[in-house]
C-alpha cells in the first residue's frame, strides 16, 4: 500500500454502484451511512429504506467486491441495514403495533434446527459485570461438555471479543454466510469483529434489529447445545426483536446488591415476563470483597439484595460473584478466569452458577412469543 485509503477515495468507488431502479449512484441516493477504515480493512454501513432491502442486495454484494477490488484494501464488510419511511411513527409508551397481517407474515424462528437453545444474559442498567457474567458463563458450560457459542448483541457497546481474546474479520464461508471466530472452545459473533474498537455505534431501533437479524442468520454457528446472547442493558428493541425472532430457552438477570441497580433488574424481569421468556434466576454480582491485606469481608454495594429480590418475585438466585481484581484483569487480558484459572476460588463461583443455570435450563419451558400490535 503506497498511501492511505482515505474514505474519498472509496467514496468514488461507490459511485460507481448504480440503483438501476432510480438510476443513481449509492452516494446520491444517500445509502451510505458510514465508512470505517482500520490499516487495510474497510467496513461500510449502507441504510436503505426497509421495503428496498432485499432488492439492494445485489448492490451491497457488488460494493464489497468493488472496495476490495482496491489498491490496498485487504478486506472490506459492507452490512446493509433498514430504516422505516418517514411516515411510520414509533408507537408510544405503553402501546403496540399493528402487525400487518398476511402482508407481513411473521419471521420463522431462526437457527432452531442447529442450535438447541438460546440463553440471554440481561441487566436492567449498565455497568453491573453483565459481559463479564455472560463470557464466564459461556466457558462453564462448555467445561460442562456443551457445544457453546457466544453472541454479542450488545451493538452500541460490543465487549466480547476483548474478553474472549478474539480479533480479526470473520471468514466467508460460501455464499453469504461468514463462520464465527473461536477461542477456549467458545464460537463468538460480535459486531466489534466488524468495525473499530473506537467505533461509536449511533443507530436508530430498526437499524440495530437488521444487524442483530444479520448476525444471526448469515452466520455459520454449526452445531451447538447452547448460544449465550449478551444483551445490552436496559429494556429495548434488541430484547423485543429477539424475542420475536428467537425461541428463548430463558433469561438470566445480571445485577448488584444495591437497591437502584434492583430496581432496574426488576424492570427487566417484567420485560422478559411479558414476552413470555422464562426467567432462569437473578445472579448477585459484585456481592462483596474480600481485603487482599487483611482479609476482612467488604460489602461495599450491599449483599444480599439480589437473593431477597429473587425469593421476592418467585424466581431462582443462581449465586453470587465477589468483587475481584482477578476478574477484572482476566476480562481485560482476554482470557476469562474460568478458562485462564478454572481451579481458582473465583472461577468456581460461575462454573456453581452455571452448573444451577443449567438445572433451570432443563425445566424451563419456553412459550412462543407474543405478537405485536396496536389498537
Amino acid at each position: 500500500m503506497t498511501a492511505s485509503l482515505t474514505k474519498d477515495q472509496i467514496k468514488e468507488v461507490l459511485k460507481t454502484i448504480i440503483d438501476p431502479s432510480q438510476q443513481k449512484d449509492l452516494v446520491a441516493l444517500g445509502f451510505v451511512s458510514a465508512i470505517h477504515i482500520k490499516d487495510s480493512n474497510v467496513s461500510i454501513i449502507l441504510e436503505v429504506p426497509a421495503h428496498k432491502g432485499p432488492a439492494l442486495e445485489p448492490l451491497r454484494k457488488k460494493a464489497e467486491s468493488s472496495v476490495l477490488a482496491m489498491d490496498g484494501v485487504t478486506s472490506a464488510t459492507v452490512i446493509m441495514t433498514a430504516h422505516e419511511s418517514q411516515g411510520r411513527q414509533e408507537p408510544e409508551n405503553g402501546a403496540t403495533r399493528r402487525d400487518a397481517g398476511s402482508s407481513n407474515p411473521p419471521r420463522e424462528k431462526v437457527l432452531e434446527s442447529k442450535v438447541k437453545r438460546f440463553v440471554a444474559v440481561a441487566s436492567g442498567k449498565g455497568g453491573v459485570g453483565k459481559s463479564t457474567t455472560a463470557v464466564n458463563l459461556a466457558v462453564a458450560m462448555k467445561l460442562e461438555g456443551l457445544r457453546v457459542g457466544l453472541l454479542d448483541a450488545d451493538v452500541y457497546g460490543p465487549s466480547q471479543p476483548r474478553m474472549l481474546g478474539v480479533s480479526g474479520k470473520p471468514p466467508a464461508v460460501g455464499g453469504e454466510m461468514v463462520a464465527p471466530l473461536e477461542n477456549y472452545g467458545i464460537k463468538l459473533m460480535s459486531m466489534g469483529l466488524l468495525v473499530p474498537d473506537d467505533t461509536a455505534m449511533i443507530w436508530r431501533g430498526p437499524m440495530v434489529q437488521s444487524a442483530l437479524t444479520q448476525m444471526l442468520n448469515a452466520v455459520a454457528w454449526g452445531e451447538l447445545d447452547v448460544i449465550v446472547i449478551d444483551l445490552p442493558p436496559g429494556t429495548g428493541d434488541i430484547q423485543i426483536s429477539l424475542a420475536q425472532q428467537v425461541n428463548l430457552a430463558g433469561a438470566v438477570i445480571v445485577s448488584t446488591p444495591q437497591d437502584l441497580a434492583l430496581i432496574d433488574a426488576r424492570k427487566g424481569l417484567n420485560m422478559f415476563r411479558k414476552v413470555n421468556v422464562p426467567l432462569l434466576g437473578i445472579i448477585e454480582n459484585m456481592s462483596h470483597f474480600l481485603c487482599t491485606d487483611c482479609g476482612a469481608r467488604h460489602d461495599i454495594f450491599g449483599h444480599g439484595g439480589a437473593a431477597a429480590e429473587a425469593e421476592k418475585l418467585g424466581v431462582p438466585f443462581l449465586g453470587e460473584v465477589p468483587l475481584e481484581m482477578a476478574i477484572r484483569t482476566t476480562s481485560d487480558d482476554g482470557t476469562p478466569i474460568v478458562a485462564s484459572q478454572p481451579d481458582s476460588q473465583h472461577a468456581a463461583h460461575y462454573q456453581q452458577i452455571a452448573s444451577a443455570l443449567l438445572d433451570h435450563l432443563d425445566t424451563a419451558q419456553p412459550k412462543a412469543a407474543p405478537k405485536i400490535v396496536t389498537e
